[in-house]
């Protein structure tokens, strides 16, 4: 279990933090995963993104596959045993830690976010295995020297980490440089770490999109930046991506012709760090 350490954010910060009148982007997810850990600020959030893209549902559910997918892969074929996940949302089926501790009891996980909601609902995601851990670390993608501190409580940072950006990096608008933030987490880490993402794009289904971003921005906490499958592409600048490369999500090392045919509006890809 996380405790409140040094740099964390105390109960009454993050009790100023909760505001249930303005959407946030972990519980409008929820609403689309079919969760009850949101408010009607973010249904109606959750409901102007279908209206605008009527296969939003579709699309997160080929993300969250997408993230099981990876998981998978890093464990069972690429060895990682530890993950650094940023922006894990709130507590839903195969989270980062069930997928990979199924396959290697030891592995070890710090989940990033900043909503008091998902704090509330931590505990869910702290339960492990008794050779592995987990621990929740409360702030904000846009630190990640805090971030990277407070993980190496439970992360060894002289062995491999995949890094994990699911459905973030557009809460990120450029003028926050993004791309510096990727390539900070990357730098902290050793050769043979991998960095996994995955983000809303500008170039599939465009018109639907634009309106998209646009009824999701128009009352929301974090504003979605939209990105082309290049601008994607730059986050695993200096990086070997894994084959296939950056390819809609629902299209990475699809299980079946099921999931490999979802109508997936996110870029995703995984990539490593060379010697």
């Amino acid at each position: 279990m996380a405790s409140d350490q040094p740099g964390e954010s105390s109960g009454e910060e993050r009790l100023s933090r909760f505001e249930t009148s303005i959407p946030h982007p972990a519980r409008v997810y929820d609403v689309w995963l079919g969760g009850k850990d949101n408010f009607a600020a973010d249904r109606a959030a959750a409901e102007a993104g279908l209206k605008a893209f009527p296969s939003t549902v579709k699309s997160v559910r080929a993300n969250r596959a997408f993230l099981a997918r990876t998981v998978e892969y890093l464990v069972a074929e690429a060895g990682i045993r530890q993950f650094l996940d940023i922006g894990t949302g709130l507590p839903s089926a195969d989270n980062t830690h069930e997928v990979a501790q199924a396959i290697a009891p030891e592995c070890r996980i710090a989940y990033v976010d900043n909503d008091p909601i998902v704090l509330a609902h931590a505990e869910a995601l702290l339960r492990s295995t008794d050779s592995g851990a987990t621990d929740y670390i409360d702030a904000d993608l846009r630190e990640p020297g805090k971030i990277l501190r407070e993980a190496s409580r439970t992360l060894d940072f002289s062995r491999p980490v995949a890094v994990m950006l699911i459905a973030v990096l557009h809460f990120i608008p450029d003028e926050a440089d993004p791309y510096k933030i990727a390539d900070t987490l990357m730098a902290a880490v050793p050769p043979g770490s991998f960095l996994v993402a995955s983000h809303t794009a500008k170039d599939i289904f465009p018109e639907e999109m634009a309106a998209f971003a646009r009824a999701m921005n128009k009352d929301s906490a974090e504003k979605v930046t939209l990105r082309d499958r290049e601008q994607v592409a730059g986050f695993f600048r200096g990086l070997d991506l894994v084959e296939p490369g950056v390819v809609q999500v629902s299209q990475w090392r699809p299980r079946s012709e099921l999931e490999g045919s979802a109508p997936a509006v996110l870029w995703g890809g995984m990539a490593r760090k060379p010697a």
